[in-house]
């Protein structure tokens, strides 16, 4: 049988992005299902290693994040259908396992991640494992929905649950005050996950004017620019000396971490959502303040089924304006540059129409 073949991102080594022909995945199990990408986009993440900070194998195809219709599914396959619409979270919980079943599938157990032969995120199609329970179903068809409302569904996939599994795990609650670090998308998300679960004062840690404007948007109340013991000296001020009741780390450096530990109150918990990017992290100073440290991979497709999605199509929350600037599959490279050089705060990626 002749291969056919799709275009996927395929990452070229440090600062070198490339649209490639590759094949077009199939049906390996009973439980996949093909995705036809509708839309995609660049993760803060993925500028670790394209910046050369964090490695990654030249010649592999990218992205974790996308929105798309189901063209065809394995014969275990009965909740999703080809044809429909569908949130393509970054992870692949299998909905039955312990962790699944306590709400953490992005610790799943049975998790599969896609390998260049599955296609990619970035790329016309992908094959997505325990597509029966991980796929989030959306209503209708994206013609169904405007511009904007099918960009707040694509953050679904991976920002919007990060940002809000950083909140679960601070376990914010109606009336807090919580302490946001980072103001890329994930930090943007964790301000609207917070004002969402009922935070009454929201304090971003930002110094860059047009992700103030946006987080003010998202509901932020206060703004630090200033970084490490100043950092904490400003939080304490702010809260009358008390520190914050829960804080969100969405940046993953040593510096946001050990920031991030210091400005709460005791018995604060920090969310912590930031990819690490440093090995150890001391954590003596929490025992002292009985100070929680939670967090890792965010559980999208749960917080999408429970909470998120509703949010979205009832346009309570609105994330796809993280997405400042958008690009065509075949730009990819700017697209990576454009938030690489801070020129955006997210990049969306149009697959297909």
């Amino acid at each position: 049988m002749e291969e056919i073949k799709m275009k996927a991102a395929v990452f070229m080594g440090p600062g070198k992005m490339e649209v490639h022909e590759v094949t077009k995945p199939s049906i390996q199990k009973s439980s996949d299902a093909i995705i036809k990408i509708v839309r995609a986009c660049v993760c803060g993440s993925d500028l670790w290693w394209f910046r050369g900070i964090s490695q990654r194998e030249t010649g592999t195809n990218t992205g974790h994040e996308a929105i798309g219709i189901v063209e065809e599914v394995g014969s275990d396959v009965t909740h999703i259908q080809p044809g429909d619409f569908v949130v393509v979270p970054f992870s692949h919980g299998c909905g039955h396992c312990a962790a699944c079943l306590a709400g953490f599938d992005g610790s799943c157990l049975n998790a599969e991640y896609p390998t260049n032969s599955d296609g990619a995120y970035q790329g016309e199609y992908l094959r997505a494992t325990n597509a029966d329970w991980a796929l989030v179903k959306i209503p209708g068809q994206p013609s169904d929905y405007t511009d904007e409302q099918l960009n707040d569904l694509l953050t679904l996939s991976d920002v919007m649950a990060t940002g809000y599994h950083a909140a679960a795990s601070a376990e914010v609650k109606p009336g807090d005050t919580v302490v946001v670090f980072g103001d890329g998308a994930v930090g943007l998300c964790g301000v609207i996950a917070a004002k969402l679960r009922g935070a009454k004062r929201i304090i971003s840690m930002s110094r860059h004017e047009d992700r103030q404007k946006l987080a003010k948007e998202f509901g932020a109340t206060d703004f630090i620019a200033e970084r490490g013991d100043e950092a904490v000296q400003k939080v304490m001020e702010l809260t009358d000396g008390n520190g914050a009741d829960a804080i969100l780390e969405c940046v993953g450096t040593a510096q946001s971490n050990e920031t991030a530990v210091q400005v709460g109150r005791p018995g604060a918990i920090v969310g912590r959502v930031g990819v690490p990017q440093n090995p150890t992290i001391d954590t003596n100073a929490l025992f002292w303040r009985n100070i929680g440290l939670r967090g890792g991979v965010a559980n999208v497709t749960t917080y999408d089924k429970e909470v998120l999605l509703e949010a979205v199509l009832k346009g309570e929350i609105h994330p796809g304006h993280v997405f400042t600037k958008r690009f065509q599959l075949d730009d990819i490279q700017a697209a990576y540059e454009a938030m690489d050089k801070r020129e955006a705060i997210k990049s969306l990626v149009i697959v297909s129409e």
